[in-house]
């Protein structure tokens, strides 16, 4: 028996499609890695990239994220323990999913991957063109690009993800 996510594109459930497909979460990851790198200069974590769709996909966790990326990620995670107790089985659960984003990503150069991690590749995506969207569309995108902005400001990644209790 196929998994799901080995399903053809055309005979996934609509909706499924349509959130989880390669050139949006891939778009996401993009955003993360445009602002982590805009900040700290070096490359957004590889283990960072396959946190960001369980963060900002899921609504009560999308709703909990802090408005601003100086928020002390260590407080933040103590006060939202409970919810954050379920990331590591997400994680794993779209797992397959970021990872077919970072392959869309790669392969059109929109992101490249080396030893440090993830780095804008030769043909960024215009993240700035308004497209016909929604409201939790754009929350998600800016939630994105936060999440590599707060990542910057905090400490190593490996301490990140114990934080959150994955593990690479």
């Amino acid at each position: 028996m196929a998994s799901r996510w080995s399903l053809r594109w055309r005979d996934r459930p609509p909706e499924e499609a349509a959130l989880l497909n390669p050139v949006f979460c891939g778009e996401l990851i993009a955003r993360a890695t445009k602002d982590y790198e805009r900040i700290r200069a070096t490359a957004f974590p590889l283990p960072l990239g396959f946190v960001v769709l369980p963060l900002v996909l899921h609504p009560p966790t999308l709703a909990i994220l802090p408005g601003r990326a100086n928020t002390t990620f260590a407080t933040w995670s103590a006060a939202n323990e409970a919810l954050l107790a379920e990331l590591p089985e997400r994680t794993r659960a779209l797992r397959p999913i970021s990872r077919e984003a970072l392959l869309f990503l790669a392969q059109h150069r929109v992101l490249a991957v080396d030893a440090e991690g993830l780095r804008l590749g030769e043909k960024p995506m215009r993240l700035t063109t308004k497209v016909t969207t929604t409201t939790d569309v754009d929350d998600i995108r800016r939630a994105a690009a936060l999440l590599g902005r707060w990542f910057a400001n905090q400490g190593a990644p490996a301490q990140i993800l114990q934080i959150m209790g994955v593990t690479p």
